[in-house]
């Protein structure tokens, strides 16, 4: 990519006080950054409140969101690869380099779509491709069922949670039941966690191909905020016996989505493989499915042929 990196990632915010997250984490972004001709900048779709992106080339806008746990430098091997495409990916709020935001204690639903409709003004965009991946994924379903007229095109990587027809694997029902003011012991965060838990996902062969991607999520299991922001929201979508009702996400409800819809999921996807996929791109209007032999991550183990699906299907050239 030509374009010259542009880091705007010092641990300082406007008004001199401190960088929310520790400096391990700011480095392992910087780190990871450097040398991939991707600017990281940030906006304020909020008054006072930071939000951090990535973003690529000219091109047509792909607004990309990522799921619970990891930043959105997990879409750099995607980002790379992608050809005609302005991609933009957002650490949502409290994970990355992002500022914290305060939930209001109503609809998350809610909330999560006025975020996104602040985040697109931020970015000056009045319409955008949205990509979304795990519960980024449930946020762009939101707001494209939302907002039709600002959504272009949407692209879902994985299940999203939420969804009725895929079900919370029972390791996340189990983190459902911890008392977030009295939490059992974590061994530290590690190269060998990482993948323990990537292996959870159906992406532990896929992750040790991404050096940097592990070193980063190793930082941010350090990391208070977005281990607060994590858990926070892996409490509101999820219950011990499945989706929170408050959240849950009918399948009936996708037959009101108005933008052409790319699903990209894997057969081992533990949050709904191949019947849930099929369920949900069948409810959608204008939908395309393309299997692979993959997990939650798809794009990680198939970084080349996920990057030709999104690129052809936002801008009709093939890469």
């Amino acid at each position: 990519m030509s374009q010259k990196q542009k880091t705007d990632s010092a641990p300082n915010r406007p008004g001199g006080t401190d960088h929310p997250h520790p400096p391990a984490v700011v480095a392992a972004h910087e780190q990871a950054l450097q040398g991939s001709g991707f600017q990281s900048r940030y906006i304020e779709a909020i008054p006072g409140e930071r939000v951090h992106i990535m973003e690529g080339a000219e091109g047509t806008p792909l607004v990309m969101l990522h799921g619970s746990g990891p930043s959105a430098l997990l879409f750099l091997p995607l980002m790379e690869r992608l050809t005609g495409v302005r991609a933009i990916a957002v650490d949502r709020p409290g994970f990355g380099l992002s500022d914290p935001h305060t939930w209001p204690t109503t609809s998350r639903r809610q909330a999560a779509v006025e975020w996104v409709r602040r985040l697109l003004n931020g970015l000056d965009l009045r319409e955008a491709a949205l990509l979304g991946s795990s519960a980024g994924g449930t946020w762009a379903v939101w707001f494209a069922l939302a907002h039709p007229d600002r959504v272009s095109r949407l692209i879902l990587l994985g299940a999203p949670p939420t969804l009725s027809v895929n079900v919370p694997p029972p390791p996340l029902r189990g983190i459902a039941s911890i008392d977030p003011a009295n939490p059992p012991p974590m061994p530290p965060p590690s190269r060998e966690t990482v993948i323990q838990s990537m292996s959870g996902m159906g992406e532990g062969n896929t992750i040790v191909n991404y050096p940097h991607q592990i070193e980063a999520l190793v930082a941010a299991g350090q990391d208070p905020v977005a281990s607060m922001a994590n858990m926070d929201e892996l409490l509101t979508l999820i219950s011990p016996g499945g989706w929170q009702p408050s959240v849950e996400t009918r399948v009936s409800e996708l037959g009101g989505l108005k933008p052409s819809t790319l699903l990209v999921w894997g057969n081992h996807d533990p949050l709904g493989g191949a019947d849930a996929a099929r369920q949900a791109a069948s409810a959608i209007p204008d939908a395309e499915l393309e299997m692979l032999d993959s997990g939650h991550g798809p794009w990680l183990g198939h970084p080349d042929q996920v990057a030709n699906l999104v690129s052809t299907f936002i801008t009709g050239r093939r890469t």
